[in-house]
């Protein structure tokens, strides 16, 4: 009988959580707002430097990637 009580009890808790943090749920994206996202390449670049290898061309391409380039 006990067990019962505290299983009602543990419902009734989850259920009253439930009801007061219903209305606090939050955006998990930025709605509306756009990225400032540049396509990779020196010719995309604000300042392109002077030098550019395919190290440097391989890193620009795979960032913001996890995964590091594998022309090293």
């Amino acid at each position: 009988m006990g067990l019962i009580k505290l299983a009602a009890a543990g419902a009734v808790g989850y259920a009253l959580y439930k009801y007061v943090n219903k209305e606090k749920l939050e955006e998990v994206f930025a709605g509306g707002d756009r990225a400032n996202v540049r396509d990779s390449g020196p010719d995309h670049m604000t300042s392109p430097p002077k030098d550019w290898s395919k190290t440097d061309e391989a890193i620009d391409e795979s960032f913001p990637a996890s995964d590091p380039p594998s022309s090293y």
